[in-house]
């Protein structure tokens, strides 16, 4: 977005002039990084092939799936894969337009994938052509020379001939200093999310028992015993569910709240405050009046019952319904406890692999898995008898979920800054 021809809506005190135009390869060195543009076959012992998939936005190298690849590829081809710092990935297959800082990768013997080109700036400064190559105004121009409907591609040559606009050099660096910044940021954000988010993973395995045990690994200080165990079907009551689709729910109002499974398998986690959640409305008041029968309580337990994956049963523990008229939805099984449990725990314990692991056997279907009422009825829930240790377990992995959320809403912060930023800083 600019105000003028080449200048920008908004610039650093100090700065003044038209920016500059040049190609990308005027500015920077663009590297096809496989010059056959064919996976090379794997084996045991050899060197790294890495994709532009297989680099987290930090820029470290995910090795789960990396394939490996005979010594004399990087040997061969060695100058193709030598990375300096400044030095960045831009993908050009499939995930066109991506682009990762490599320079973790410095002095690692790593070959690359011909589905990125390796950026090497010349005569820019190196955070304001990375930038710069994310805006708004560069990706329009890639979408011009992207080919492909299925699996998109940008030419190589292509690439390289792509106009690139810029100030002089201290602007530059005003700039690329400016989005390194956020960058830590957002990364900083991120890096918190997830150790947070692998130490919940880890305690949903510690803090309930494994199959065959009557008592966790690990337990807060004060509280020892075994814990109880019963059927399913001694522990909750069906609540009868509607059919209704997506069609006829709105977020726009009515006079009550209805669960879809799909919010329960992706939107929602293991408990849904009903004060500060997006839940959509029923959109037919007449609907609502022959519900009311089956309108829901505070602990109440809905389940999805079908899915795609083996995440069916995934399932949500309801707070703070208050005077709220609230439904359980399509492809829902919603349970109310007989036996008095604290708050929160039986959101958190019921999407454990504790219990969970026991619907695996009883999922049914090919394409699409689904679990029934009656299977559900006859799988095993533990549980301490100490209603203070159940109310511990639940506040514990509520405060996890609210320092995780506290991150994520960060982040979502951050990347939208500088998505302004980038409308409004270049040309």
């Amino acid at each position: 977005m600019t105000l003028g021809k080449n200048v920008p809506v908004i610039r650093f005190k100090g700065f003044g002039g038209k920016w500059e135009v040049k190609s990308l390869s005027g500015v920077a060195e663009v590297i096809d990084p496989h010059p056959s543009h064919r996976a090379p076959d794997a084996v045991e012992n050899g060197v790294p092939f890495i994709g532009i998939g297989d680099i987290s936005d930090s820029g470290l190298v995910d090795f789960k799936n990396v394939r490996i690849v005979p010594l004399h590829i990087y040997n061969e081809h060695s100058s193709r894969y030598t990375i300096e710092d400044g030095d960045f990935a831009y993908g050009r297959v499939a995930s066109v337009g991506k682009i990762i800082d490599l320079s973790k990768n410095v002095d690692n013997r790593y070959t690359y994938s011909p589905t990125m080109a390796i950026v090497k700036p010349k005569s820019l400064h190196p955070g304001f052509l990375k930038s710069y190559l994310g805006t708004d105004v560069f990706k329009a121009h890639v979408d011009n020379k992207t080919s492909g409907s299925t699996r998109k591609s940008l030419g190589v040559q292509d690439f390289r001939n792509l106009p690139v606009l810029f100030p002089l050099v201290d602007e530059q660096a005003a700039i690329g200093n400016y989005f390194q910044k956020l960058d830590n940021l957002i990364n900083h954000h991120q890096q918190k999310q997830g150790k947070l988010s692998n130490i919940k993973k880890a305690m949903l395995e510690k803090m309930f028992p494994k199959q065959g045990e009557t008592a966790p690994e690990i337990r807060f200080k004060g509280f020892s015993g075994e814990w109880e165990k019963k059927s399913f079907g001694t522990c909750f009551d069906n609540v009868p569910n509607n059919t209704l689709s997506r069609a006829e729910l709105n977020y726009h109002g009515g006079l009550a709240k209805n669960i879809h499974y799909g919010d329960v398998l992706i939107k929602f986690g293991e408990t849904l405050d009903l004060n500060s959640e997006l839940v959509p409305f029923i959109t037919n008041d007449d609907v609502v009046n022959k519900l009311k029968h089956t309108a829901l309580q505070d602990g109440d337990i809905i389940i999805a019952d079908a899915a795609e994956d083996n995440t069916v049963g995934k399932c949500i523990e309801l707070l703070n319904i208050g005077e709220q008229l609230v439904f359980s939805g399509l492809h829902t099984i919603a349970v109310r406890p007989i036996l008095p449990f604290a708050s929160k725990y039986l959101g958190y314990y019921l999407n454990s692999a504790s219990y969970h692991d026991q619907l695996l056997s009883l999922m049914q279907g090919t394409k699409v898995l689904s679990i029934s009422k009656t299977a559900i009825q006859n799988t095993s829930v533990v549980f301490p008898n100490d209603s203070e240790e159940q109310a511990a377990i639940g506040n514990y992995f509520q405060k996890l979920d609210a320092l995780i959320k506290q991150h994520q809403q960060q982040i979502t912060k951050l990347k939208s800054i500088k998505q302004d930023c980038l409308i409004k800083m270049f040309v």
